[in-house]
């Protein structure tokens, strides 16, 4: 049987990295289960539409895991993190280590027979130095797939360059975060982690048993407000946010800001390019998506301004 006629199930199917993959899954031929816990949402009625079948499942019910993904081959598992867009007010780092590790246990118990999970870079740092919470969960949930013994890949993408087209970093007409201005930050498009995910499905001979870090650029905050200022052809400054402001908030966001700023990502982008060559660099990302994106959020907020 061609490996594009088997089913690949992809938990977490409706947020940025879940759609991502789908989409190219089904862009390649494959059968794809879409997991999510609301079928009738937007999102899983257009991974419907796309030919997906959208099957109800919740990260934190692993029967209702197992048996969404009992007779597929493949399964691709990514968790959300502390803050992530549709979690709730509590979530914590522990949640997100638990529902990873029920996606892993119920991929073990259906007898998955590739297991693609989306990690962060430096998640292997652990035992070296102090690492961000975000980074410290994915490696405690990586810890637990290799103890299972699954016939696994582990990718580990740096910072999102999604992260520049909302409020989370634009803020009264500024492009505003706690990164160090002068500070080159390692960055990659969600959309190229979804064409690794399926790559590494295409090629499990060669896939199972790795652990591949992925970056697609490195600027600074500076570098990326200007590129996105020439994108959208009006200025954006850089402000950066003062890390005392953000560790009265919350300190382990502070420390991860910090890390950021001093330690950081050291992911090969040759290496990355090597795997993906089409991977995108950050105006390549801009041009095709990202300065119309960055663009809507903005008007968004001054018509919500004037409206107000």
């Amino acid at each position: 049987m061609e490996l594009t006629q088997k089913t690949v199930v992809v938990a977490g199917a409706t947020g940025m990295q879940g759609r991502a993959v789908t989409h190219h899954l089904l862009r390649d031929g494959w059968q794809v289960r879409a997991l999510t816990r609301d079928p009738h949402g937007a999102q899983a009625m257009a991974l419907a539409q796309a030919g997906a079948q959208v099957v109800r499942a919740r990260m934190e019910d692993v029967d209702s895991l197992t048996a969404a993904a009992e007779g597929a081959w493949g399964l691709f598992s990514v968790q959300p993190t502390v803050g992530s867009p549709g979690t709730a007010p509590d979530f914590a780092a522990e949640d997100e280590v638990r529902w990873g590790v029920n996606v892993a246990e119920a991929a073990h118990a259906a007898g998955i027979g590739h297991f693609v999970f989306t990690s962060v870079a430096e998640a292997d740092r652990h035992l070296e130095e102090k690492l961000p919470v975000n980074l410290v969960s994915k490696w405690h949930i990586e810890q637990h797939i290799a103890a299972l013994g699954l016939p696994a890949t582990v990718l580990r993408p740096v910072s999102f360059m999604e992260n520049f087209t909302g409020a989370y970093a634009l803020r009264n007409g500024n492009l505003s975060t706690g990164l160090a201005p002068e500070v080159p930050q390692q960055i990659m498009a969600v959309d190229d982690v979804g064409a690794v995910a399926a790559l590494a499905f295409s090629r499990p001979t060669e896939w199972i048993g790795r652990e591949v870090s992925l970056a697609g650029d490195e600027l600074t905050p500076v570098q990326i407000a200007e590129a996105i200022g020439r994108a959208l052809g009006r200025p954006l400054p850089y402000v950066q946010i003062p890390i005392d402001a953000i560790r009265s908030l919350s300190e382990d966001f502070a420390y991860a800001n910090e890390w950021l700023n001093t330690l950081g990502y050291r992911a090969d982008i040759p290496a990355t390019r090597t795997i993906h060559p089409a991977a995108m660099d950050f105006g390549t990302w801009l041009e095709r998506t990202g300065a119309s994106r960055i663009a809507a959020f903005l008007d968004s907020v001054r018509t919500a301004g004037q409206d107000a």
